[in-house]
C-alpha cells in the first residue's frame, strides 16, 4: 500500500462558482496536473446542473454550439435511472448524462491549498463534445502542454487532444480515438522515433477482461500499431481497468499508475475504484518490468468514500518535484518504520496495540510537522532522516538481535 502524506480534501462544489447563472456545481474531480513555474496548474473537471427543477420531470443538459448549455426536459416515467451520473432513454434505450462538464483551471503554490480558483474554462464546442468535456490527463512535451479529454456526445465517449503553453489559452487538435474509448495518457518524451499513448477501448460485446492498450504515432495526431498491455489479473480491476496520471522516468522504468473497478454487488451499480501501478521498460513500453498485485490506494477517506460517486479512488494527475529525492527518502521510511514496529514488536510482549501506537504517532507526525506538511520533498527527507536516526539508534544500543527476538526475555 501507498501511504497518503495529505489526506485533506482540496478542493470541493462550494468553493467553485457556476460557469452559468441558474446552474449548481455538483461535482469537482479528475484533475489533470502540471507544474507551470513556480506553480502548481489542475485542470479539474466540474460538473454542473441546472438549478430549475420541475415536478415529474429530469433535465438532460447539452451544449449548443450556438446557444451555449440548454435543458431538455424529459418526463419521469420515459427514463430508467441507471447510477447518479446517467439514465437510459426508455424510447431508444440510449443513454443521457444528467450533468455537464468543463474544465477550469485552478492554480496553487504548494498543490495542497488553492491560490486561485478564477481561471480559465475549457468549455464544450463541438458537436462531439455537446455532452461534456471531461477528464483531462496533461503531459508536457517541450515548451507545450498536450492534455488529452474525454468529447462525450449522442456519437458516445472519444477522446481528444488540446494544448496550451499558459493554461490561459487553449488550442483544440480533434479527436485521437473514437468512441467509446477513454483514459488516454502521453507519454512526455518520443520513445525511438515515435510518441506513445496508453488508452482503454470499451467494447460493447464482452470477449475479454478489460484491458488497457498502448498506440504508437509520429506525430501526436495518428496513431497506429495499437496492441494490448495489460488486462486485469486481480479481483479488484475485473471491471474496468485504464490508465491513471501520465507514466513518469524513473531509472528503473516508466511508472504508470493506473485505476481499476471491480465488478458492483448490485448489477447495474458502480464497483469500488482503486489504484495499482505498472513499472514498463524505457525502450519498449510494451514490456511490463513489473506490476502491483494488490491495489496500492483503496478508497479510504470520506471524500473518497461518499464523493460524487461513491467508493471511488481515481488518480488523474501527478507533478514532480525532486522526484528522486522522494523516491529515495520514502523507501528510507519504510526500511525504518519497519525496524522500529519488529523491535517494539518483539520488546513488548508481542504487543499489536504499542504498534498500532507508534504507527498512530508516526502517521501524526506527517501533518503535524511543518516540513513534512510542506510538497517540497524536503518534507519527506526530514521525516524519513528522523525515522531512520531512531532505527538506528535502537539497533546501535540494542543490537540486531532485539528485531527477532525479545531482549526482555517474554515467551509468546
Amino acid at each position: 500500500m501507498i501511504r497518503r502524506l495529505f489526506e485533506k480534501r482540496l478542493l470541493g462544489p462550494e468553493d467553485l462558482r457556476p460557469a452559468h447563472d441558474d446552474w449548481d456545481v455538483i461535482g469537482v474531480f479528475n484533475p489533470g496536473a502540471a507544474v507551470v513555474g513556480d506553480e502548481i496548474v489542475l485542470l479539474v473537471r466540474v460538473a454542473e446542473q441546472p438549478h430549475e427543477r420541475r415536478k415529474g420531470y429530469t433535465g438532460l443538459p447539452r451544449w449548443d454550439s450556438e446557444l451555449g448549455p440548454i435543458v431538455e426536459w424529459v418526463k419521469d416515467e420515459a427514463l430508467e435511472a441507471i447510477d447518479p451520473r446517467m439514465v437510459r432513454c426508455r424510447e431508444d434505450g440510449l443513454l443521457r448524462l444528467t450533468f455537464l462538464s468543463h474544465l477550469r483551471v485552478i492554480r496553487s503554490g504548494d498543490g495542497r491549498t488553492v491560490d486561485n480558483a478564477l481561471g480559465a474554462r475549457f468549455e464544450p464546442l463541438s458537436l462531439w463534445e455537446e455532452f461534456g468535456v471531461e477528464d483531462p490527463r496533461i503531459t508536457r512535451i517541450g515548451d507545450m502542454f498536450y492534455f488529452t479529454y474525454v468529447a462525450v456526445s449522442r456519437h458516445g465517449a472519444a477522446t481528444a487532444l488540446a494544448s496550451t503553453k499558459d493554461f490561459e489559452t487553449f488550442q483544440r487538435h480533434g479527436i485521437l480515438f473514437p468512441p467509446d474509448n477513454k483514459d488516454v495518457v502521453l507519454f512526455p518524451e518520443r520513445i525511438g522515433d515515435t510518441y506513445v499513448a496508453l488508452h482503454r477501448p470499451i467494447s460493447a460485446a464482452p470477449f475479454t477482461q478489460p484491458e488497457v492498450w498502448l498506440a504508437r504515432s509520429p506525430d501526436l495526431l495518428h496513431s497506429g500499431q495499437h496492441a494490448p498491455l495489460a488486462g486485469a489479473a486481480s479481483a479488484w480491476e475485473t471491471d474496468r481497468i485504464g490508465a491513471g496520471p501520465p507514466p513518469i522516468r524513473t531509472p528503473q522504468g516508466w511508472l504508470e499508475i493506473y485505476h481499476g473497478s471491480q465488478n458492483a454487488a448490485v448489477p447495474g451499480k458502480v464497483g469500488a475504484y482503486s489504484a495499482g501501478a505498472l513499472l514498463l521498460d524505457l525502450e519498449d513500453p510494451a514490456r511490463i518490468i513489473r506490476r502491483s498485485t494488490e491495489a496500492l490506494l483503496i478508497p479510504e477517506t470520506e471524500y473518497d468514500r461518499h464523493g460524487f460517486v461513491a467508493d471511488v479512488l481515481f488518480p488523474t494527475g501527478i507533478v514532480q518535484r525532486g522526484d528522486r529525492v522522494v523516491l529515495f527518502s520514502q523507501v528510507v521510511a519504510l526500511v525504518g518504520t519497519r525496524v522500529l514496529a519488529a523491535w517494539i514488536f518483539n520488546n513488548t510482549g508481542k504487543s499489536v496495540f504499542a504498534v498500532i501506537l507508534f504507527h498512530a504517532a508516526d502517521n501524526a507526525a506527517l501533518v503535524t510537522l511543518p516540513e513534512v506538511q510542506s510538497i517540497s520533498p524536503w518534507g519527506a527527507v526530514v521525516h524519513s532522516g528522523l525515522v531512520m536516526v531512531a532505527a538506528l539508534v535502537v539497533t546501535w544500543l540494542w543490537g540486531p538481535g532485539t528485531l527477532a527476538r525479545f531482549r526482555f526475555g517474554y515467551e509468546g
